[in-house]
């Protein structure tokens, strides 16, 4: 579940106060408030950023303030930056609070724990989505800045990856399990009308206006959202077939009659960006309304969510993750990695044999649904004997068309109020016909879309930054000379 960057800093938050509250590694002694250190450290981290190039700029600083309300001038932030020398000190530490959050993760320190041992990660993405926010802020952004922000976001991650708590995107979940209004009652609050407190009420209120749907009209509403999606017209039958079968099978046990078995592991074949993942997560919801799946969640993983580094590590983890996704669907994307590499101290095949036995284990209350490239996901099926056997739906996604990659680009802007004028919309046309029709090694369909967009809206925004007063409609408007310098 994607958040902006006031959610995300307020779940952080959260944690710090968490982490204290639980005195994790006897932190009350050695810190004091762990959500000031937080604070305070996104501030150096800001202000090292900001003077990398020498100076902090006007635009810099007004970011700074923007996100962190803290008033200062560019020579106090300056003043600041050379006092506590975070040239040298600050790009070689790691934050004490993510210390303590991969100690509480690794450690499995906290239970129950509604952040699923995530907390380092959550730590960290909040770390780089304010990097990020920074540095589009910035007028220009130098190489200097650039390769700062690069490098340090690298040794943040590499030191969640040594202890086994980094997620790759694929199991990352932002949004506290099971949280209700009771439960936030414990926790201490943000001041009273804070935009944290009511973004959280905002979304306890929308899970339970969820559950007061009917199970038809949660069904209904899902196999719409998936109608509504440009191309995929083979993979929607094949969903409307499985659901429709599903129905039947429903009714015969309601009035008593016999269903045969079925399997409800699936194989999702598809190049990168054909909608893989959003199709199971519809998926899980549909089987939770329907019953068929008690709790109806997807839980996303990938190799490095599996497969740990010393004998025994990775079954235990494969069972943990299986725990995890009991009564819905466990989605393993690029799973063919498992198969991959198996030399002396590679442990994949130790994940794939331990997946099998949790798939018959437990086939009445979980779905494995597994994906990755067509051509690479039979060597997975054949990794094991008995493997292929276990899944009974093969669904292939197919790439875009140009065209629909010209339409799922004008969808995604009227989501975010961009619109394409008629000769960037042109020009798009062309571009998406010719990376169709001459696909690059790195084609990853719907994504390259996003990505062309998020490059686009830079371009926008470095040329309007200096019009005077932009109205509604500049400020909504994709032009040619924004698209046509993109190269991906």
């Amino acid at each position: 579940m994607e958040k902006n960057l006031t959610e995300m800093m307020a779940l952080s938050t959260d944690i710090c106060e968490l982490l204290f509250e639980k005195n994790i590694g006897n932190c009350r002694n050695k810190t004091g408030n762990l959500t000031e250190v937080f604070k305070n450290t996104l501030y150096k981290y800001a202000l090292w950023l900001a003077v990398s190039d020498g100076e902090a700029k006007d635009c810099e600083l007004t970011c700074v303030n923007d996100l962190l309300h803290i008033k200062v001038t560019v020579p106090e932030m300056i003043k600041e930056a050379n006092r506590v020398k975070l040239d040298t000190d600050f790009p070689l530490e790691v934050p004490v609070f993510l210390k303590y959050a991969v100690l509480a993760d690794a450690g499995r320190k906290i239970s129950p724990d509604i952040y699923r041992n995530q907390k380092a990660q959550i730590l960290l993405d909040t770390y780089i989505l304010f990097g990020e926010t920074l540095l589009a802020a910035y007028r220009e952004v130098s190489k200097t800045t650039s390769d700062r922000f690069t490098a340090y976001i690298a040794l943040l991650k590499k030191f969640l990856k040594e202890y086994g708590v980094y997620y790759t995107g694929n199991i990352k979940i932002y949004q506290p399990i099971e949280a209700s209004l009771e439960a936030l009652k414990g926790q201490p609050s943000h001041g009273e009308g804070s935009k944290e407190e009511k973004t959280v009420a905002e979304n306890i209120a929308d899970r339970q206006e969820e559950k007061n749907k009917t199970p038809n009209e949660i069904i209904e509403e899902k196999l719409a959202a998936l109608d509504s999606m440009v191309g995929l017209n083979a993979v929607k039958q094949e969903v409307h077939s499985l659901v429709n079968l599903m129905k039947v099978r429903k009714l015969r046990a309601e009035n008593g009659m016999k269903n045969s078995s079925v399997s409800l592991h699936m194989v999702f074949s598809g190049n990168p960006g054909t909608g893989k993942t959003t199709v199971a997560r519809m998926l899980a919801e549909i089987y939770g309304a329907l019953g068929v799946l008690k709790k109806g969640h997807l839980v996303e993983v990938d190799r490095s969510g599996l497969v740990k580094g010393f004998i025994g590590q990775t079954a235990t983890r494969v069972q943990e993750v299986v725990d995890e996704a009991l009564g819905g669907i466990l989605f393993i994307d690029e799973a063919y990695t498992l198969c991959v590499g198996k030399g002396e101290g590679d442990f994949g095949q130790e994940a794939i044999d331990t997946l099998l036995k949790a798939m018959e284990d437990n086939r009445d209350n979980l779905a494995v649904i597994v994906a990755g490239y067509p051509d690479l996901m039979e060597e997975f099926l054949n990794s094991n004997p008995g493997l292929k056997s276990r899944f009974n739906k093969f669904i292939l996604f197919e790439d875009y068309s140009g065209q629909e990659l010209l339409d799922i680009l004008k969808q995604n802007c009227a989501k975010q109020d961009y619109k394409l004028s008629k000769q960037a919309e042109t020009y798009c046309k062309k571009w998406m016909k010719q990376r169709v029709e001459n696909k690059p090694d790195n084609f990853a369909n719907a994504r390259d879309v996003r990505n062309f967009l998020e490059k686009a809206i830079s371009n926008q925004a470095t040329r309007i930054v200096s019009v005077e007063n932009p109205d509604k409609e500049v400020l909504q408007t994709i032009e040619k000379e924004d698209v046509e310098t993109i190269v991906m």
